[in-house]
């Protein structure tokens, strides 16, 4: 197998649409193509998929480790011809500003991979030049298998960037990507719009395609690339469903990392999605219940109207079986939500305080939590990392939280973060399964442990 990875100097220089262009391209030479994106995004893995037929994994250095993110790369790219990583913000970006970790460079040394990089080339000319070395020489251990100038205005312009890269040496092979803003995805507040919203169809799949085909020398770009010999890791043999675990699945609650699943499959969770929007009832005998984030806020109005699922998770709250739910799912536990337009929308009840939305983001960046007392998913001083992005807070006084001991880039955080109603426990963080592999298997067990009382 080959692999790349396309990283950008920056976020919003176009690294998603190249990706997604190049995914197509190989595929439309009848290539399997593995994805995978760098860091804790849950929207561009959506689209990956749409375009490779495959799921798109994660690659986080700060929340899983180097094994973990070797591991997944070579599991999820067992039977691919070729694997295209996206990167995260800019090349270097990461958890802190001192070191790589966290970042798409970290990634593609952990995995030896070339990078292709791209550069939003709109309003430069000579410019290029200087941006283009010194992506290439801060780190001599990173190899750069071309460079991707996009938003090319014109011949013109591609003449003279092609000048200003011919007169530094050392440069790998550059290609010119011409300004096309049609083919820009619809977005919104925390990024894109999900591919569950915006599938991409066959006709802009095929114009992603011929965008980077006209442009870019793909044969020569494979031909560089390096032969990878991965060893797919040795799982323990697969486990028979023990328990039925309810995973909220569909426009308002699509943000899991496919890690986290598998995982709790493993373990020996069956999952059974269901819609908090359009099913009017829970599937029946549920052991638990797993409330990831996704847009809950955008769509209020059809989970408000839902009133008979929302009694369903309540009772099931009520009833002691374990609840996992995380930032979007939190905020469906909550009263209700006050959408953008000031209206106040219920929601479960099972927490006495309302999320509101703001105008921007209120949180943003990686976490390392430590249990504070003992839960289903591990007794006090447990560690786990995840990450938290949203634009809505706790309307009002809220009480205290009691979960979590919360660390950030800056250090640890003054108080308790994290809330419990019985045996549901929520936050706005999004736990990563693989930075604690104790997770998922306690999980699992608690739901079977709430079977074993029904």
């Amino acid at each position: 197998m080959k692999a790349v990875v396309v990283a950008g100097t920056h976020s919003g220089c176009g690294k998603t649409t190249a990706s997604l262009a190049l995914m197509a391209a190989l595929r439309a030479r009848g290539l399997c193509v593995q994805a995978f994106k760098v860091g804790p995004d849950f929207i561009d893995p959506g689209h990956h998929a749409a375009i490779t037929g495959r799921a798109s994994d994660n690659l986080d250095g700060w929340m899983c480790g180097r094994s973990e993110v070797e591991d997944i790369f070579a599991r999820a790219s067992a039977g691919a011809d070729v694997a295209v990583v996206e990167g995260v913000m800019g090349l270097f970006d990461g958890f802190s500003g001192r070191t790589e970790a966290g970042s798409t460079a970290e990634i593609a040394k952990w995995l030896g991979l070339p990078v292709l990089l791209v550069i939003d080339a709109r309003s430069m000319a000579r410019s290029a030049a200087a941006v283009a070395l010194g992506f290439a020489s801060l780190d001599p251990t990173l190899q750069l298998a071309g460079l991707v100038l996009n938003r090319v205005g014109s011949e013109n312009h591609r003449e003279i960037l092609a000048e200003a890269l011919a007169g530094v040496p050392g440069l790998p092979p550059a290609w010119f990507l011409p300004r096309r803003d049609d083919l820009a995805l619809p977005s919104r507040h925390l990024g894109l719009v999900t591919a569950g919203e915006h599938a991409l169809g066959p006709a802009e799949v095929n114009r992603l395609a011929t965008w980077l085909t006209t442009a870019v020398d793909c044969d020569a770009l494979l031909a560089s690339l390096p032969e990878l010999g991965l060893a797919c890791p040795a799982d323990p043999p697969p486990v028979a469903p023990v328990v039925r675990l309810g995973l909220a699945r569909d426009a308002a609650f699509c943000f899991y990392y496919p890690e986290n699943l598998r995982r709790l499959a493993a373990a020996g969770a069956e999952l059974v999605s269901f819609s908090p929007m359009a099913d009017r009832h829970l599937p029946a005998h549920l052991d638990g219940l797993y409330l990831g984030g996704g847009y809950p806020e955008v769509h209020a109005l059809a989970l408000a109207n839902n009133a008979s699922l929302r009694k369903d998770v309540r009772r099931f709250v009520a009833s002691g079986r374990p609840v996992l739910a995380e930032c979007g799912g939190f905020m469906y536990l909550m009263e209700g939500i006050v959408n953008a337009h000031g209206q106040l929308c219920p929601m479960v009840g099972a927490f006495p305080f309302r999320a509101r939305l703001c105008e921007r983001f209120a949180a943003l960046g990686y976490r390392q939590l430590t249990l504070a007392a003992d839960t289903f998913l591990g007794p006090a001083g447990t560690m786990a990392r995840g990450h938290e992005f949203h634009y809505s807070v706790i309307d009002g006084q809220a009480p205290a939280g009691e979960l979590y001991e919360v660390a950030d880039r800056r250090g640890p955080r003054p108080g308790l973060d994290g809330y419990r109603a019985g045996n549901t426990l929520a936050s706005y963080v999004h736990l990563h399964f693989g930075s604690n592999p104790d997770l998922a298997p306690r999980f699992v067990a608690a739901c079977l442990d709430a079977r074993a009382k029904a």
